[in-house]
């Protein structure tokens, strides 16, 4: 996926200062589902180009939307080829401050529209890139990519080649192509939740509320969940946009950094000093570990060596040095075999792993975690299917995430623990992580197994 953006105002090399990327560089960030690079490949006085290019790890992509319901949907999309909410959250991940309208170097300049060219050369689009650009003050060319250039008696593909040109602020350009990007795909690669509407009130901020198309922007950059909608249009008709700040308010953390937090005091609370992060994923729990001192040797294993490779990246791994290199190890593992690898650990986590697991394929990992690696401690984490009914828009009976086998509720999940720290010689305590409802406890739920 590819976004450009040039301008043409003089010195046109000051867009490195609003971007807050250096023209004579290349930067990469790691991100969920790939890496994002930003360079330059034009930047001269007279004009200047910022490209920022989204790598996608296709095998990483296990989301599945309402309209991409097929086996072979994590295998078989254009997700990785073409512009859309994979691209925004890149966008807002990679350039936050210019968005933000910060510029330490240029102030004066961050505040001051210049001529703008954006460019999206491949945009998955449903119609209507004129109807919500033009609004703005864009002039838009969104020219239509045929189905096959040898046949084009087959027509033109839902795909276009955008590019939008006009004058205004760096950041507002931005947060507009932030916000639009998912209306014209019309589907984001993530679960929409409430706080979806903080983000589209924030970077809609100046000029969403005045859009004559306001409604369908709402309606399908929040996933057409009816009551999130809503809610954004009553927030949108009774404020006042010119006196409402573009800086992020304060947000409480998410259940993902909730859910790290309480793995890393458990851990901690055991007294381990070396410790299996089992399905690690893409490492983020490893970059926890990793900071801290008290954990002398850190295993990350993981069937996906793709995931393994992102693990790497995330961690420096190349450019650490030899002393911090030698704690931590990746390893390519299948969890329902035995691994002699594994053995000796003080620790072990299994965080939303289990419910990835076909469940007659459970007892082998419990054989392979629990009676062969037999760490002194092990923690697991696994959805709580009893608050799924607390999530708007989520209907009855389906799972958080497609890739899940199932999700137990907290009665399930006791009985589980309990039949498992019977059967190995384990005590096992349990609590909920994140907010707690009264009937339907928390979204998250926790066991620590200790011998």
């Amino acid at each position: 996926m590819l976004l450009t953006v040039t301008t043409t105002h003089r010195p046109a090399t000051d867009l490195g200062y609003l971007l807050v990327k250096h023209p004579d560089r290349m930067q990469s960030f790691e991100l969920a589902y790939g890496r994002a690079h930003v360079f330059y490949p034009e930047a001269t006085e007279e004009r200047c180009t910022a490209a920022l290019l989204l790598e996608v790890d296709a095998a990483r992509l296990r989301g599945r939307s309402a309209d991409e319901t097929f086996t072979l949907h994590q295998h078989v999309n254009d997700r990785p080829y073409a512009a859309s909410s994979l691209l925004a959250v890149a966008l807002g991940k990679v350039l936050r401050t210019a968005m933000r309208g910060d510029s330490r170097d240029r102030p004066e300049l961050a505040a001051t529209p210049i001529p703008l060219e954006l460019h999206i050369p491949a945009l998955r689009g449903r119609g209507g890139a004129e109807e919500l650009f033009a609004p703005l003050g864009w002039a838009v060319e969104a020219t239509p990519i045929p189905l096959d250039a040898e046949h084009p008696e087959w027509g033109p593909s839902r795909y276009v080649d955008l590019r939008l040109t006009g004058t205004m602020r760096l950041a507002d350009a931005l947060n507009q192509v932030y916000v639009l990007l998912p209306v014209l795909d019309d589907a984001k690669h993530y679960w929409v939740s409430p706080d979806e509407v903080d983000k589209l009130l924030r970077a809609g901020t100046g000029w969403l509320a005045g859009h004559p198309g306001k409604a369908l922007i709402a309606k399908r950059y929040l996933a057409h969940r009816a009551a999130l909608t809503t809610a954004a249009l009553d927030r949108l008709s009774d404020s006042d946009v010119s006196t409402v700040s573009p800086l992020p308010a304060p947000r409480p953390e998410s259940l993902h950094q909730l859910r790290r937090a309480a793995v890393v005091r458990a851990l901690a609370e055991s007294g381990a000093a070396r410790v299996l992060d089992l399905g690690c994923g893409p490492g983020a729990l490893l970059g926890e570990l990793v900071r801290d001192p008290r954990y002398t040797e850190i295993v990350g294993a993981d069937v996906s060596a793709g995931a393994l490779a992102q693990a790497a990246r995330r961690l420096h791994l190349d450019r650490l040095p030899e002393r911090q290199r030698a704690r931590i190890r990746l390893l390519q593992s299948a969890l329902t075999y035995r691994d002699d690898r594994l053995k000796g650990f003080d620790a072990a986590v299994l965080m939303e792993v289990v419910e990835h697991v076909d469940p007659p394929r459970l007892p082998a990992l419990e054989a392979s975690v629990f009676g062969h690696a037999a760490p002194a401690t092990v923690v697991v984490t696994t959805p709580n299917v009893e608050y799924n009914a607390l999530y708007p828009g989520l209907a009855p009976g389906r799972l958080r995430h497609a890739d899940h086998r199932f999700e137990w509720d907290r009665a399930q999940f006791g009985a589980w623990c309990d039949a498992v720290a019977a059967r190995y010689g384990y005590k096992v305590t349990r609590s909920g992580i994140g907010p707690s409802d009264p009937v339907a406890g928390s979204p998250t739920q926790m066991a620590v197994f200790s011998l």
